[in-house]
């Protein structure tokens, strides 16, 4: 039986998981395409105001700064724990002291 290790599979799951974005964003062109095809020209409302609202592109790009940022310090979050939890574990030996039976 192969053996993969977490990041071969890390790999692969990423690589669906665009390929199957890449499908969708596809998907979605040719149904705008198809829309704009069988839509009838209609003029644009004008909304008030609507030059100051947010840009779609504005609003994905601060979403995932935020969401950056957060995960970042969530991660500095758990290395810190790791950090502070490391005396403790010493007390048991490291895992590599343990071997693979305690695993």
């Amino acid at each position: 039986m192969p053996s993969y290790s977490p990041q071969d599979v890390q790999d692969e799951l990423l690589k669906v998981i665009r390929t199957s974005q890449e499908t969708v964003v596809e998907a979605v062109k040719t149904w705008v395409e198809t829309v704009k095809a069988v839509t009838p020209k209609i003029p644009t409302p004008q909304v008030p105001l609507a030059e100051k609202l947010p840009k779609p592109q504005d609003i994905v790009t601060n979403a995932y700064d935020f969401a950056e940022k957060l995960l970042s310090s969530q991660r500095q979050f758990a290395e810190d724990l790791v950090k502070a939890t490391g005396p403790l574990r010493a007390l048991g030996g490291s895992r590599q002291e343990q071997g693979p039976a305690s695993e």
